[in-house]
């Protein structure tokens, strides 16, 4: 038998290493489960998704689950078997609650920092990363978390960024008349090689593998990003595409200068339904929720639409500013709420079901800034207020209110840009 300088076991120690790890990873379930226990049910959820350790204590200790009845148990509802299969929906429904009610009530913290060494005008968020550009001639993908710069994409000098998308391993930029990939460990490729393959392009949306390209000449041109090949044209208006939104079901949804949105089957290159709005003012931002299957508008003249497309028909319209409407959008799963931003600043949030404008948020330019630095970036804090029902908005002072070029809907969040160098984060609380 092997032994050690002390003259005991090799084998022995090791075996009361493994004792002794496991005591300790023992402790630290017991520890993080005591902790886990002062958690509210939101608060639990959000912890699961720290990391695969804290997710498997959780689950281990069916703490969640214990939470939910109660929730359950308290507003007078049954937990039976069938419902404990639902839980993962019922949290899911929780969670969408909360940040419904922080949207429309909570109070308002707007952290903002320089992204660009110019003013930049586009923002996408996913995954807990942003990705912010266009004006400059780079994007950068950012850390909500600690508003560190992940990565940063360079433009070539001879193009010029129109718009950009990304999902979790790779980025597309739309460069005047070619396309931009460029995957996550910083490897750039352009195609066409050839300038002119297609007629100017305006907006881009990706979905793997296919990149949706809306051009001036109304097409959108389908580019599959791994032959690099532009694989269909589908002629979706007469004017240009303005804007675009694909969904999980290979449909592709346009909207035009001329005041329509398209839908087109993207297998098939098929125009499905056409959806008109009643003012016939261009159509400047589009975003469709599959979960409700409703489709969602903004104007050049401050409309906003909403159309169901299991029906083709218009459930509401409403006009919440006599301005362009630059962009709207929604937290995904959530069927309640739309966020809506354009040129008077103003930050407005809709109920995605009639219209209604449940709330409209400014910056309190009248508090006094205060700051902090970490090692990543240099974070100004302000508050937002919430603005009454009679209030005019064109009394309010610009500095209040930004333009809002673009904006992204996270989790009790929403992120805004303002065709300037800085980047806004509103964070909504209870």
């Amino acid at each position: 038998m092997e032994h050690g300088p002390s003259g005991g076991s090799t084998a022995m120690r090791r075996r009361s290493g493994v004792r002794g790890g496991a005591r300790m990873e023992c402790l630290e379930h017991d520890i993080l489960c005591i902790i886990f226990s002062f958690l509210d049910v939101f608060d639990l959820v959000r912890c699961t998704a720290v990391c695969k350790s804290w997710n498997a204590v959780i689950r281990k200790s069916e703490l969640l689950q214990v939470l939910y009845f109660k929730l359950r148990r308290d507003s007078g509802e049954s937990t039976s078997s069938g419902q404990r299969k639902s839980m993962e929906f019922g949290l899911q429904e929780v969670a969408m609650k909360y940040h419904r009610l922080c949207l429309q009530r909570g109070r308002i913290d707007i952290h903002r920092w320089k992204a660009h060494s110019v003013g930049v005008d586009q923002c996408r968020m996913k995954m807990g990363l942003l990705l912010t550009g266009v004006g400059d001639k780079v994007m950068r993908l950012w850390s909500l978390d600690s508003y560190k710069c992940e990565e940063e994409y360079y433009i070539p000098d001879t193009a010029s960024l129109v718009d950009f998308d990304f999902d979790e391993s790779k980025i597309v930029g739309l460069l005047g008349s070619r396309v931009g990939i460029w995957t996550r460990n910083g490897k750039r490729s352009i195609f066409p090689s050839r300038e002119g393959t297609f007629s100017k392009g305006l907006c881009v949306r990706y979905i793997d593998p296919d990149a949706v390209i809306g051009c001036e000449d109304g097409t959108a041109r389908v580019f599959d990003m791994y032959s690099r090949t532009c694989s269909r044209i589908i002629k979706m208006h007469a004017g240009p595409v303005t804007c675009l939104a694909l969904s999980d079901d290979e449909l592709i949804l346009s909207g035009s200068s001329l005041g329509s949105v398209s839908i087109s089957d993207l297998a098939s290159d098929q125009r499905v339904a056409r959806l008109r709005s009643t003012d016939s003012a261009g159509i400047r931002t589009l975003c469709f929720n599959p979960c409700s299957h409703l489709v969602f508008a903004g104007t050049t003249v401050g409309y906003t639409y909403c159309w169901d497309l299991r029906t083709m028909k218009s459930l509401w319209e409403t006009r919440i500013s006599s301005n362009v409407l630059y962009s709207l959008s929604y937290l995904r799963s959530d069927n309640s709420t739309l966020a809506v931003g354009g040129i008077d600043g103003v930050l407005r949030v809709l109920n995605q079901n009639t219209g209604e404008v449940l709330s409209r948020c400014l910056i309190d330019d009248e508090r006094p800034i205060s700051s902090t630095r970490n090692m990543h970036a240099f974070i100004e804090k302000k508050k937002g207020i919430r603005l009454p029902e009679d209030a005019e908005v064109d009394r309010i002072p610009r500095t209040c209110r930004p333009p809002i070029t673009c904006l992204s809907v996270g989790m009790k969040k929403v992120v805004t840009a303002h065709n300037s160098k800085y980047i806004r984060m509103w964070e909504f609380n209870m």
